[in-house]
């Protein structure tokens, strides 16, 4: 059954989302008197439009052009600006591979703003807020630092960001340096500490504490941060709910304990320095793989960096990977065929399949591989970015594999689809068209908003309903994205796991 997702509150039925847990780093910036431009006469105005800064929209802002984003300028179309803002807050995180990479090119490219009906950017603070669920602090701060930091609520994205990746003390530089914006009291307080103006610190934590400006709870965290040896034998306070950067850095600074469970994925940036236990840096390099927050190169760099120093867990990742790896160096078929099942078994455990294949298949692709292994060159083909020419040595009478070779190419005609889901994903390829629904929104020019609702469609990816798979599949096809298209239907296919 087609089911188009309707606008729910930020952060419904999804994980916690960046808004909640922000830092309340800045104020509101004050309001200033409008200056009201001067007019210019031109010479011909017939040919010649005069447009002043005020007027160019934020919510265009991206990083990606559209010669590399291969979206067209007019994107959104005539869309409203709020309801695209909501359909990418309810973009899922842990999608498909396929499904998230099309995410980042959206959230990052370059494109006309929707109608101008909201007076904020809603659109750029959405497309940052879903970058910062996804864990993707740097682009995040670049698509930040393109659009400038400004505003109040952009400027508070920036500086939780910096405070993730390290920087505090450009952080509170740039906070310095902003005169339009009036850091809050506990933020004052932080960066004052950081700029070792200690006696400042305290005076201010003093006053905005008298001033109620500072909570109970919140002084005491400050007060420990600006002189931790007066509580070496207090037992430590508890961590609020939700942490928030500013809060985090904070306890982080006097080695307070982390809350259990698990924390937003852009808090396991910072675990990703050099100073953190190597196993922090590959636990954190999983995670943030999984939402392609990370490039495969540094995940792999990270399991082949040294010995692995105990077992189970992601020691038995690590030391599978590396003696996949060794094999490989060392060129032994035998080794490969022998170590290939297991690496790539334990990167099946944690859904990073497509990280190891990404990195993994162009050293792959040469070799003459048979048995299991051979089975798995050819699955790893299949789901890396080399999909459609490096397939081979496939077993002709398997009609499975003779479907995912003619998925690979985009003909389906006359081969046999494997089960109910094969014929859902069969059923798109042979040219239907979308349904009515994400049809008439193509007809209205809301090309955006289709491919978006197309994408919600796939929540359950391979146990979705097979009307909706054949429905997201067919509108990613209307709109030229067909290598998107077939990508996530080998996908759904080959990992068969539910979103």
């Amino acid at each position: 059954m087609l089911f188009l997702a309707t606008a729910l509150p930020l952060g419904a039925q999804q994980p916690l989302s960046a808004i909640d847990w922000l830092s309340k780093s800045v104020q509101e910036k004050q309001p200033e008197a409008v200056l009201t431009p001067q007019r210019v006469e031109p010479q011909t105005p017939s040919e010649i439009t005069v447009t002043t800064l005020d007027e160019i929209s934020k919510d265009t802002v991206g990083l990606l052009p559209t010669a590399v984003s291969g979206l067209p300028r007019d994107f959104w179309g005539a869309s409203s600006t709020y309801t695209i803002a909501d359909l990418i807050s309810q973009q899922r995180t842990d999608s498909l591979p396929e499904l998230l990479t099309l995410l980042y090119r959206i959230l990052l490219a370059e494109v006309d703003a929707p109608e101008a009906d909201a007076a904020r950017p809603v659109l750029l603070l959405a497309r940052i807020d879903k970058l910062l669920d996804l864990g993707a602090l740097e682009q995040a701060q670049a698509l930040i630092e393109r659009a400038g930091p400004t505003e109040a609520d952009i400027f508070r994205r920036w500086f939780d960001v910096s405070l993730l990746t390290g920087h505090e003390d450009f952080a509170c530089a740039a906070m310095s340096a902003s005169p339009g914006f009036a850091p809050t009291m506990q933020a004052r307080v932080f960066c004052l500490a950081r700029n070792g103006d200690w006696n400042a610190a305290a005076l201010t934590l003093a006053t905005g504490t008298v001033l109620g400006l500072i909570s109970e709870s919140e002084a005491d965290l400050l007060e420990r941060f600006l002189d931790p040896s007066l509580f070496e034998n207090e037992p430590d306070i508890p961590a609020p709910n939700p942490l928030t950067p500013l809060v985090f850095t904070m306890r982080e600074a006097i080695a307070m304990p982390r809350p259990s469970g698990t924390l937003p994925l852009a808090f396991a940036n910072i675990d990703l320095k050099r100073s953190a236990a190597w196993r922090t840096q590959l636990e954190a390099a999983e995670r943030l793989s999984r939402t392609q927050a990370l490039d495969p190169h540094r995940l792999i760099n990270l399991y082949t960096q040294k010995r692995p120093a105990a077992t189970g867990g992601v020691w038995n990742r690590v030391e599978a990977v590396q003696a996949f790896d060794v094999a490989l160096l060392a060129g032994d078929l035998a080794k490969i065929e022998n170590a290939l099942p297991a690496a790539y078994r334990a990167m099946e455990q944690i859904s990073l399949e497509v990280t190891f294949a990404e990195y993994f298949e162009p050293r792959l692709s040469p070799l003459q591989l048979s048995g299991v292994a051979s089975q798995i060159c050819f699955k790893i083909a299949l789901l890396s970015s080399n999909y459609e020419s490096s397939p081979k040595n496939i077993e002709p009478g398997n009609q499975k594999n003779q479907f995912l070779l003619g998925l690979a190419k985009g003909d389906v005609a006359g081969l046999t689809p494997p089960g109910v889901l094969g014929q859902a994903i069969a059923a798109a390829f042979l040219a239907p068209p979308p349904p009515s629904e994400l049809l008439d929104l193509l007809t209205e020019h809301k090309i955006g908003e289709a491919v978006l609702r197309a994408m919600i469609l796939m929540k359950n990816e391979a146990f979705a309903d097979p009307g909706d798979i054949t429905a997201a599949l067919s509108t990613f096809r209307a709109v030229g994205l067909e290598q998107e298209a077939r990508r996530v239907a080998l996908q759904m296919l080959l990992l068969e796991r539910r979103g």
